[in-house]
């Protein structure tokens, strides 16, 4: 394996830490931000796949069992277009996953063809452990964090989530207070 050196004005991660750092000429990529969001991203997602592969599950499996446990009712062609994916590529997965008792599939009361996801209590039980790993590292990380700079946070997270989207369940993420989001 490669080890990466980070030695160098460049590499170092206080760089910009403090409030008062210029903004980059126009042009000038920011690497600390991609780092910093690269190296926080694997992280973030790397407690959850821990505990996955004890299942014989990956990342995909937990961003199913995710947006199923948080939109109950989530069409399955709605969940397609918020991860992005092909239906082949959903395919095996929610096969495992219904197989294995996390999702139960219902067909809409209005419209037959639908096909409508809820994670049974087993699904539930797994998305609340794997999402109170990732609350740890969040709650670690605010520790010592304003509220304001937590509203700075979420502000940033939000500007960096493409608003000319189109789906549905980005509208309701970003909607504050909306009832259909289960906690």
């Amino acid at each position: 394996m490669t080890d990466i050196n980070f030695s160098g004005p460049s590499a170092d991660p206080n760089l910009r830490e403090s409030s008062g750092s210029p903004a980059p000429r126009a042009g000038e990529l920011r690497w600390d931000i991609i780092e910093l969001l690269f190296f926080a991203y694997r992280d973030f997602v790397g407690d959850a796949d821990h505990e996955l592969e004890a299942f014989g599950f990956g990342r995909a499996h937990h961003r199913v069992m995710h947006f199923v446990h948080r939109y109950p009712g989530l069409k399955v062609a709605d969940l397609l277009d918020v991860l992005r994916i092909t239906k082949q590529s959903l395919g095996r997965v929610l096969k495992q996953l219904l197989d294995e008792g996390y999702i139960v599939q219902r067909t809409g009361n209005n419209d037959r063809r639908q096909r409508l996801l809820f994670a049974t209590a087993k699904g539930e039980a797994l998305v609340a452990k794997l999402a109170g790993l990732q609350t740890d590292r969040i709650t670690n990380a605010l520790r010592d964090i304003s509220p304001a700079g937590e509203d700075a946070v979420r502000q940033f997270l939000r500007a960096m989530i493409d608003h000319d989207d189109p789906d549905k369940v980005l509208e309701i993420i970003l909607k504050p207070g909306n009832p259909t989001v289960k906690e």
